[in-house]
């Protein structure tokens, strides 16, 4: 009786099918990316002039120890409470040439927003990443308060009524408004021009 022959296994279109499922992985695979906190860096100055003299009522000193405590202008504070300390400082008006500004004219604290109040960020190396990070938020969250109050107010001036800063970025980035981005650009610029955001990260 004569010896069957085993059936060869047909591997003709094993490669092809290794190569669906590559592609497969390869698009429904999603790649981490590395996030950052977006800050704009100022340009390097070789001038050889000295840097303007900043009186120490106009810096808003925070700081962030190796316990993740966090002090400001050297007392200690939480966090929930740091965004309204920070407003209360750029919004001040100590010398009475801001227009829009609502603060207490205190003497002793900030000028004015526009040229003169700066935010001073100091952090150890052991602090930790969540602190800083959440620090960081509180600050910008504070310029972002009164930028939005300050849009309302000329929004409502320039066309652009019940549009907060928020909200007029958008605006201006989405392809499919319809709007006069030219208008709301200048408007935009002139918000952050009134309050630029200074804040200074010491080493």
């Amino acid at each position: 009786m004569a010896k069957r022959a085993a059936p060869e296994v047909n591997a003709g279109s094993m490669a092809d099918i290794a190569f669906l499922l590559l592609i497969f992985f390869l698009v429904t695979t999603t790649i981490p990316k590395d996030s950052g906190i977006s800050r704009k860096l100022p340009p390097i100055d070789d001038s050889e002039t000295e840097p303007p003299i900043i009186r120490q009522k106009n810096i808003f000193t925070v700081s962030l120890n190796n316990n993740d405590q966090l002090l400001v202008e050297d007392n200690l504070m939480e966090i929930k409470d740091l965004r309204a300390a920070a407003i209360e400082f750029l919004d001040n008006n100590g010398d009475g040439t801001c227009s829009f500004c609502k603060g207490k004219r205190d003497p002793a604290s900030s000028d004015n927003p526009t040229d003169k109040a700066v935010i001073s960020l100091k952090n150890e190396r052991q602090t930790s990443y969540a602190a800083y990070i959440s620090v960081q938020n509180e600050l910008v969250a504070a310029y972002n308060e009164l930028r939005n109050r300050r849009a309302l107010e000329i929004g409502a001036q320039k066309g652009f009524p019940n549009m907060n800063f928020i909200e007029m970025q958008a605006k201006h980035d989405d392809v499919r408004w319809g709007g006069n981005k030219t208008k709301l650009k200048e408007v935009i610029e002139q918000i952050q021009l009134e309050i630029p955001q200074k804040l200074s990260e010491v080493q």
